[in-house]
Formats: structure tokens, sequence, C-alpha cells
């Protein structure tokens, strides 16, 4: 679709829908980015990345099983190359880009942690120029400057806190970022065939299945006694930071469009800074402030752009 035909079709959209779209856009990112400022609460009882992930899958695994039984049973069967590829990418998409994220929290703040994941379109972007040999233009240019200036605003913002161990956590989230990078290009294709609902409840299930073989292989089961606490934050964690904002997101984007629900998700990094400052207790500072708004700044234009 091209330029002024996704104006049209934006413009065409009725007010009621585009404010429900905008806000169940919103409410995603908001909720999305919650995860980490439950990952860091959990932390506190002395649980670690493994247990963290895999509690948050067990809760979740239902939901997202229900759904693909659903699609199993109204939807033509994969092929097998379908079915391996759909295993790729549960494994690089889920797995290893949350695994990667969860380990990276124990070191850094909630803040950085969100906007370091935030860069991956920046990434989508630098992968298709490499390998696939696209143009990069001007403004697409600064807008990676942009961006990348930000976090390392932050990044030597936070350095005082520990520079080895922020170090660690940056470079762990932003493997985390470049994973999930190659998942949306690798996905794309398979989106357009079998649906995003279907692709994704099959790659979750993939994802849980090995997030919570993990836990077994690495941890005693013993481990699965853990105070009450842990329960409650690991059931939010699992519903209402990865269950409801995927549908959440998938609905805003069949409503308003993918270019202006992406926008609108802009607004997580900065639910994540305040909400680490609320419930954590992590200071804001205009350093943070600053660097978290050339950040966006440099996303929405490479959104704009598209």
């Amino acid at each position: 679709m091209n330029k002024s035909a996704t104006a049209v079709a934006a413009h065409s959209t009725p007010r009621p829908a585009l404010l429900a779209g905008l806000t169940l856009a919103i409410s995603g990112a908001v909720l999305f980015s919650a995860k980490a400022v439950l990952a860091k609460l959990m932390y506190r009882y002395q649980v670690d990345a493994v247990t963290v992930l895999a509690f948050r899958m067990l809760f979740s695994l239902p939901v997202f099983a229900a759904v693909a039984f659903w699609k199993m049973r109204t939807e033509a069967p994969l092929s097998p190359a379908d079915r391996w590829r759909l295993v790729f990418l549960g494994v690089i998409g889920y797995y290893l880009s949350s695994y990667l994220d969860f380990l990276g929290l124990q070191f850094i703040s909630v803040g950085l942690e969100r906007l370091i994941l935030f860069l991956t379109p920046t990434f989508v972007l630098l992968i298709t120029s490499v390998f696939l040999k696209r143009h990069i233009s001007r403004i697409e240019w600064l807008a990676l400057l942009v961006s990348y200036c930000g976090i390392v605003l932050v990044f030597v913002h936070d350095l005082h806190g520990g520079a080895g161990s922020t170090a660690i956590g940056a470079l762990l989230v932003l493997g985390s970022a470049l994973s999930y990078a190659v998942y949306l290009l690798m996905s794309g294709e398979m989106v357009r065939r079998i649906g995003s609902l279907r692709l994704v409840a099959y790659a979750m299930c993939v994802s849980s299945v090995v997030c919570i073989g993990q836990f077994f292989v690495l941890r005693p089961v013993s481990m699965l006694v853990q105070p009450a606490a842990v329960y409650w934050y690991s059931l939010a964690n699992g519903i209402f930071c990865t269950v409801l904002p995927v549908f959440m997101t998938m609905i805003a984007v069949q409503r308003i469009g993918a270019s202006t629900a992406s926008q609108a998700g802009m607004i997580g990094p900065v639910s994540t800074l305040f909400l680490g400052a609320l419930v954590l207790g992590e200071p804001i500072t205009a350093v943070q402030v600053g660097g978290t708004a050339m950040v966006l700044a440099g996303i929405y234009m490479l959104s704009k752009k598209k």
C-alpha cells in the first residue's frame, strides 16, 4: 500500500474505531513493557532468569495452546517445511530473545532495557542493508544516528552503577533485540501465508516448551516451590504482560494499521521509565529523559519513512 492509500485508509477510519485501536495499541505497549518491572520484582526473591522465564510460560502456555488447537481444527495443516520453520522461529524469536532479555535485566535498569529493545526496527534495517543489499536513505541514516546516540547517552549515564555489570546486561539485551529482529525478518513471509494469529500461537507454544524444558534440565524440581508473591507476579507476567499484549496489538493493527499502531507503541519505553521509578525506585534523570527522547525520535523518523 502506498503512502496516499495509507493516508486515505487512516482518514476513513471512524473516530470511535480509531480511538479504540489507539487505546488497544497503547495499553498493549504499556503492559508488554511492564514485564521487565515484574521480572525485577521476582529477582528480589532470589530466583534467576531461567525460573522467571519458565514460570512466565507456564501461565501463558494454556492460552496459546488453546488458540493453536483451535487453528489446527479449523484450518488446513501445515507442510513439514513450515512446521520446521515455526520451530526455528519459536526458538529464536521468543525463547532466545526472552531468555537474553531476562538475563540482561539482572544487570541493568528497566529503562535502559526497554530502550535497547526498542532499537529492534533499526537492527531490521541494518540486517536488510547488509544481507539483502537494501539501500539506506539519508533520513534513515539520520534516524539510526539519533537513536544510537540516545542509547549511548543512557548507557554512559547508567555506568556509574557498575561498569562491568551494566555492559554485560546491555550486551545481553542487545542480543535479545538482534534475535527478535531476525525473527521479524524470517516470519514476514509466513505471516502472509498462514496469518499472524496462527504463527504467534504456534511459535509461542514452541517457545514455552523450550523454556519449561530448560528449567527442568538446569534446575531441580524443588525450585518449583516459591513464595506466593513469585506465583502472583508470574501469573501477571504470563497473562497481563504476554498474552493480552499480543492479542491487543494484533487487534489494534487490524483496526488502525501497523504504522499507526507501532507509533502508538512508542509509549512503551516512556511507561517503563516511569514504572521503574514508581515501583522499583529507579531514579529518573534529565539524561535518561533526553536519551529516551532521542531514541523515540529516531524510531519515529524510521516509521514515517516507511
